[in-house]
C-alpha cells in the first residue's frame, strides 16, 4: 500500500516523462516514436513509442545473440549474476513510485495495487531468482571406475518473452528473472498497451550493470513484432503469457522455423467450488467476489465460475452481490479506488458483448452488467447453465457466472467440463473431501479454503488449453536451461 494522496498522484502523473524507444544493446534507439500509448483512465495519450518491424526485432535478437555467444553474462560466475540482479531489484525499489504510476496510467490498475502488489511482485521475483542463481548444483553420477560422468545445467540461449498488459511487470519478471539467473539473454516484448513500465525497467537494468544485449525490449503489435520473435531462427526459447488463440500461433511459428521451445501460460475459466460444509460461507463469498473483481477481472486465473451447492446458493450469492455492489469503482490514481477501468475501449466493447450474450442466453443478471464510462460495473449472473458461453468462454472482465450443483461429483464434473485448466478452488471442512476433490480437479493449481495464495517458491501454470510449463519456483529454471552430459574416460 501507499499513503500518497490522490492529488499528489495526479500531480506526479502530469509531470511524468517516461522512457520511449526500443531498448537494444544497452541503449534506447532513435526510431521515430509514432505509436500512441493511451491511458484508459481518461482516454488521453500519455506518450508515443516506436513500433518494431522485423528489422528492429532482428537488431534486438542479434544483440542478445552476441551477448550470449561472446558476451560476459553467460560466462559470469553465478554469484556475479546474483549481485547484478540484486542491484537491479534495489533500483526498482528506488523507482517504485514511478513504475507503479506508469502501470496505473497504462492499463488502469488502481494505484494501491500497482504499488503494493505489482511492484512488490516484481521486486520479490528479481530478488528470489538472484538468490537462486548461485544455488543450482551440477551432478556427477557414479559410473564405471574408469569413467567420469558430469551432468551440467547450461543456459539455453536467447529467450524471447512476450507478455500481456494485465500484470505487465509481474508477468515479465516471471520470465526474465529465471532466464537471466540461468545465464540466458533476453528480448522482452511487452503488450502494445503497456510498454512504458517495461522500458523504464530496461533503463534500470542498464544502470544496474547488466551488460549490453543481456536484456532488450522491443515495442510493437503481436502480429508483427511478436510473430517476428516467434519465427526468428536466432531465438532458442520463447515464453508467452496471453490468450490461447495467440499461444497456438506461437506453436505454429516455432514449428515453421527452428523448432524453438515454446512455453505457454494461457487463458482460464477457473471454477471455485463452495460446498455446504465450507469453514465460513461468508469468507468464501467475500473471497469469490474479491478475486473475480480484482484487477477488473482482467486475470487469467480469476475465479470466473462460482459453483455453489444448491442448499447454500442463496446465502452465498446474496453476499457476493452485496460485495460487488459495495466496490468502489473509479479513478485508478485515487488510493480509495478498488476497481479501475478496463484496459482499452476495444476490450471494454468485447466484455460488454459477452455480457449482452449472457443476457440473451437466459442467464439472470443479478447486479452490474452496465458500462460506467471506461469502467464496467461488477457483474454477477446466476441461473447459469454449463453449456452457456458465459460459463465456457474466457471473458477477462469483471463478470461472474454462478452455477448450482447438488453433490460433489456433479461439482467436479462441472468444474472439469472446460477447455481450460489453469486454476480451481474448493471450500470444505472435510479433509478427505478436500484431498479427493483437489486430486480430481484438472488444474495446474488448486486452492483449498482460499484463493490466489502462494509465493515465489510455488510453481504456477496450467494444463489442457491453459498451456504448459511453469512460472515461479526453481522449476521455472528448467525452461531456460539444457542438461548436458559430459562422459570422460579416465
Amino acid at each position: 500500500m501507499t499513503d500518497v494522496p490522490y492529488d499528489e498522484w495526479r500531480a506526479r502523473a502530469a509531470g511524468l516523462v517516461p522512457y520511449t524507444g526500443h531498448h537494444i544493446d544497452g541503449a534506447f534507439t532513435g526510431d521515430p516514436a509514432t505509436t500512441p500509448v493511451v491511458s484508459p483512465r481518461d482516454g488521453l495519450t500519455i506518450a508515443h513509442v516506436p513500433s518494431a518491424g522485423t528489422a528492429q526485432v532482428d537488431d534486438a535478437v542479434a544483440a542478445a545473440r552476441r551477448a550470449f555467444d561472446a558476451g560476459p553474462w553467460p560466462r559470469l560466475a553465478p554469484a556475479e549474476r546474483k549481485a547484478a540482479l540484486l542491484r537491479w531489484a534495489a533500483l526498482v525499489e528506488r523507482d517504485r513510485d514511478a513504475l507503479a504510476l506508469l502501470v496505473s496510467l497504462e492499463m488502469g490498475k488502481p494505484i494501491t495495487e500497482s504499488h503494493g502488489i505489482e511492484l512488490r511482485a516484481l521486486i520479490g521475483c528479481l530478488r528470489w531468482y538472484a538468490e537462486a542463481a548461485d544455488k543450482q548444483l551440477d551432478e556427477s553420477p557414479r559410473t564405471a571406475a574408469s569413467s567420469l560422468a558430469l551432468i551440467t545445467r547450461e543456459p539455453a540461449g536467447v529467450v524471447a518473452a512476450v507478455v500481456p498488459w494485465n500484470f505487465p511487470l509481474t508477468m515479465a519478471a516471471w520470465k526474465i528473472a529465471p532466464a537471466l539467473a540461468a545465464g540466458c539473454t533476453v528480448v522482452l516484448k511487452p503488450a502494445e498497451e503497456s510498454p512504458l513500465s517495461a522500458l523504464h525497467l530496461a533503463a534500470l537494468a542498464t544502470e544496474a550493470g547488466l551488460p549490453p544485449g543481456a536484456f532488450n525490449v522491443v515495442n510493437g503489435p503481436g502480429e508483427i513484432a511478436g510473430r517476428a520473435l516467434g519465427e526468428h531462427p536466432g531465438v532458442d526459447v520463447l515464453a508467452f503469457t496471453g490468450s490461447t488463440e495467440v499461444g497456438r500461433h506461437f506453436l505454429r511459428y516455432a514449428a515453421g522455423s527452428n523448432l524453438k521451445r515454446v512455453w505457454l501460460e494461457l487463458g482460464g475459466k477457473s471454477p471455485n467450488i463452495v460446498l455446504p460444509d465450507a469453514p465460513d460461507l461468508d469468507v468464501a463469498a467475500d473471497t469469490a467476489a474479491g478475486n473475480i473483481f480484482f484487477n477488473a477481472g482482467e486475470m487469467c486465473s480469476a475465479p470466473s465460475r462460482l459453483l455453489v451447492h444448491r442448499s447454500v446458493a442463496d446465502r452465498v450469492l446474496d453476499r457476493v452481490v452485496a460485495r460487488a455492489e459495495s466496490l468502489r469503482v473509479g479513478d485508478p490514481l485515487d488510493p480509495a479506488t478498488e476497481m479501475g477501468p478496463l484496459v482499452s475501449a476495444a476490450h471494454h466493447a468485447r466484455v460488454m458483448a459477452h455480457i449482452e450474450a449472457a443476457k440473451s442466453s437466459g442467464a439472470r443478471l443479478r447486479t452490474g452488467g452496465r458500462a460506467d464510462g471506461p469502467h464496467i460495473r461488477p457483474t454477477v449472473f446466476d441461473q447459469v447453465k454449463p453449456e452457456m458461453p458465459v460459463a465456457r468462454e474466457e471473458i477477462f472482465g469483471p463478470v461472474l457466472a454462478v452455477l448450482a450443483f447438488d453433490d460433489v461429483d456433479e461439482a467436479v464434473a462441472m468444474a472439469n467440463d472446460s477447455d481450460y485448466g489453469l486454476a480451481a478452488a474448493v471450500w470444505t471442512s472435510d479433509l478427505s473431501t478436500a484431498h479427493r476433490v483437489s486430486r480430481a480437479l484438472r488444474a495446474g493449481t488448486v486452492w483449498v479454503n482460499c484463493y490466489e495464495e502462494g509465493d515465489m517458491s510455488i510453481p504456477f501454470g496450467g494444463v489442457k488449453q491453459s498451456g504448459h510449463g511453469r512460472d515461479k519456483s526453481l522449476h521455472a529454471l528448467d525452461k531456460y536451461t539444457d542438461l548436458k552430459t559430459t562422459w570422460i574416460e579416465l
